[in-house]
């Protein structure tokens, strides 16, 4: 079973950028398509982004293109989620999530992942 951990949220102003990161332990992180989900308070968990086993291929929500970038280092064990222009309705805890599953096309759903971080808040001042 793979283990994440997320780092880097934090308190930034409008405009700003930040970089998440989640190590993964305990399995094979290179076969595991990965995600970034976020849940605001009151909010249901939604779909960020995801990035194939390669990296060479990712998929992002309409709200973050053009502002946030996936992208996954295999041989430290992370993926990296790049925020950038940073708006107040992008403060929400932010989850890693990855599946060893591949249907062919990149999973957007909770229910299509196998395993969870702890998240990280990201919280951005108006």
């Amino acid at each position: 079973q793979v283990q994440l951990v997320e780092s880097g949220g934090g308190l930034v102003q409008t405009g700003g950028s930040l970089r998440l990161s989640c190590a993964a332990s305990g399995g094979t992180f290179s076969r595991s398509i990965m995600g970034w989900f976020r849940q605001a308070p009151g909010k249901e968990r939604e779909f960020v982004g995801s990035i194939s086993w390669s990296g060479s291929s990712t998929k992002y929500a309409d709200s973050v293109k053009g502002r946030f970038t996936i992208s996954r280092d295999n041989a430290r064990n992370t993926v990296y989620l790049q925020i950038n222009s940073l708006k107040p309705e992008d403060t929400a805890v932010y989850y890693c999530t990855g599946t060893r599953s591949y249907t062919g096309v990149l999973p957007t759903t909770t229910g299509m992942y196998e395993y969870w971080g702890q998240g990280t808040q990201v919280t951005v001042s108006s």
